[in-house]
């Protein structure tokens, strides 16, 4: 009987799974249709350039346009429609009908595809650290794993934000798309592990970021359904707000004869290939909104002639403004992991718990990558569960056609090899910080990203500490009990470790000896890369670009620091936070909010 009720309980859970995606998989742009009818393809806006002029009139444009469609910019565009007109142009396409992006399942998949009209977009930094960026109507939080928390208190007084508006503005999208999760077996043990190994208190489920070990919020629901920053805009106002998919922005207008560049409007192309211009209305408070990204936005920047002098005279950009921050202070938060091995099946976990240490590292954990036959096709080491080849490409032979070779070799591994899970050790705020230059003027490719990850000492040592107390928690009885295994030495996680981290850096033989070589040697990326739009040297204090008018930046460009454990709680945060004060500075209490 029990085992009846088990089969009828399953077989309950997959037909509403089944109900629940069938408007995605049959017809899904019917179904966008009817929920978001204001989201449409970029080739369907009405003014192309050729009937376009600089005199525009009111009729032909709008009061914000938001220039990328993702983490920040979705929430942004819900909440400034409520009183104003906005167009949202977004590169990629919709999530809605995409299972690489809907299923926790199909995690891994969605960065293994590497096609032009992909949700991710890979890079290789100068590093050698294998990236990825968004290309998708809701940003990182189609692609990401999903885990949910709120910044520290000190973060929100460094950046000088209104903490009332920040504690309303964060409800406002945990109550849309935020889950708690069923805790994973794995996760357990994880858990149970952390506090063995002195990451204490226990503070149960919660948003917040304290001390000790947590479990946090996630995108991911019950059936293991992704809910994204896209959703966000079934809150907008249908009638004031127009968002075009396939829409890529090429650069910023700009009104060159006051006393300061006035930002008038953007070109952009649609998914044919057909440039349009779209223009804000003549009204002083109307602005344009760079939500590009930490990547995209300082390079929509430099396209839009605003940046360094020698970066624009090389490529010969217009200079609209010069400013030599552009681009600067870019850092990303360096990973390392250990590899767990397991003598038991594991169930597929993304991060659920955490542990927050106050030795400035973050120890996190993901199992059970195995689970589709598909992702032994993934080729991206982010939180992936494999033992792979060691890569011998030095920096200056990282040509295409190496990375090509080295991708095709991934796909080789058998499947055994895709077992067990991954205790991930990730730095809070590293003082290391790197560049972003531009390659060429086509803004589909990549710009040249370097984060210079351990060049501060620190940095390093703090890595040391984390992968110490990393394998303090897989030593812990709680872990050798559910894995089933007996409890490893330092060295033999580091060797089976020093091949699961997957990167484009050279190995060296004293990996296993040596924590700081095996720190420098496995670092990944969890992709909370900031900066190139740093508060003081590029925008002030309320996010606009300086010495400029009607030109603003809204996303983790504009951070010194990545928030939390985990960044995208708070840029969902940001974007809600932003909309709200520009309405309030523009309206009063006239805002409809």
């Amino acid at each position: 009987m029990a085992a009846f009720v088990g089969a009828l309980k399953k077989l309950s859970i997959c037909l509403i799974l089944w109900l629940y995606t069938l408007p995605f998989l049959q017809g899904g742009s019917d179904y966008y249709d009817f929920k978001y009818p204001f989201i449409k393809r970029a080739s369907s806006f009405w003014a192309s350039s050729s009937s376009f002029s600089s005199s525009n009139t009111d009729e032909a444009s709008y009061d914000y346009i938001i220039v990328g469609g993702g983490t920040a910019g979705c929430p942004l565009a819900a909440t400034l429609s409520q009183n104003f007109s906005v167009l949202v142009l977004e590169r990629g396409g919709v999530p809605f009908s995409n299972v690489n992006v809907s299923f926790l399942s199909n995690f891994h998949i969605a960065l293994a595809d590497t096609s032009p009209t992909s949700a991710s977009q890979p890079f290789v930094s100068t590093d050698g650290v294998i990236n990825a960026r968004a290309r998708v109507l809701g940003g990182g939080t189609c692609i990401n794993a999903g885990f949910y928390t709120r910044a520290n208190s000190g973060f929100i007084r460094r950046v000088g934000w209104d903490e009332r508006l920040v504690n309303e503005s964060y409800p406002w999208v945990e109550k849309q798309i935020i889950q708690q999760p069923k805790l994973a077996q794995w996760q357990g043990a994880f858990k149970d592990s952390l506090l063995d190994a002195g990451v204490s208190p226990y503070n149960g489920f919660t948003y917040d970021h304290i001390h000790g070990t947590k479990v946090g919020g996630t995108l991911f629901d019950r059936f293991g359904r992704r809910h994204t920053a896209a959703e966000l805009l079934a809150s907008a106002n249908p009638k004031m707000l127009t968002v075009l998919v396939y829409a890529t922005v090429q650069k910023v207008l700009f009104d060159q004869t006051g006393r300061r560049p006035r930002a008038m409007g953007v070109i952009f192309k649609d998914e044919n290939g057909n440039q349009h211009q779209a223009f804000l209305t003549n009204n002083r408070r109307s602005e344009v909104i760079l939500s590009c990204g930490a990547i995209g936005t300082p390079q929509m920047l430099m396209l839009s002639g605003i940046g360094p002098k020698a970066e624009l005279d090389k490529l010969n950009i217009s200079m609209v403004l010069r400013n030599e921050f552009v681009g600067k202070g870019m850092a990303d938060n360096p990973m390392n992991s250990v590899f767990v091995p397991t003598n038991r099946p594991v169930e597929q976990s993304l991060i659920q718990t955490v542990g927050i240490t106050k030795m400035g590292v973050y120890i996190e954990s993901s199992s059970g990558f195995g689970q589709s036959q598909d992702s032994i096709r993934c080729h991206h080491g982010i939180l992936s569960a494999e033992i792979g080849q060691l890569s011998t490409i030095p920096p200056k032979q990282r040509t295409p056609e190496a990375i090509q070779a080295f991708i095709k070799r991934k796909r080789d591994l058998p499947h055994e090899a895709f077992k067990g899970g991954f205790i991930l050790e990730k730095i809070a705020r590293p003082i290391s910080t790197g560049h972003l230059y531009l390659v060429n003027t086509n803004i589909d490719d990549n710009p040249s990203v370097t984060f210079n990850y351990f060049h501060n000492p620190h940095d390093l040592q703090r890595c040391v500490d984390g992968i110490r107390m990393a394998a303090k928690v897989i030593q812990s009885k709680h872990f050798t009990n559910f894995t089933r295994c007996d409890k490893p030495t330092v060295e033999k996680l580091l060797n089976m470790s020093v091949k699961a981290n997957i990167n484009l850096i050279p190995k060296h033989t004293n990996d296993t000896k040596s924590l700081e070589q095996f720190c420098k040697d496995t670092v990944i990326t969890i992709w909370h890369y900031h900066g190139g739009c740093h508060v003081g040297k590029v925008v002030n204090p309320e996010l606009k670009v300086l010495g400029t008018n009607r030109l603003r930046i809204v996303d983790g460009s504009t951070f010194n620091e990545s928030p939390g454990t985990n960044p995208q709680g708070t840029v969902l945060m940001m974007g809600r936070y932003m909309g709200v004060k520009i309405l309030r500075r523009r309206l009063g209490k006239a805002a409809h909010l």
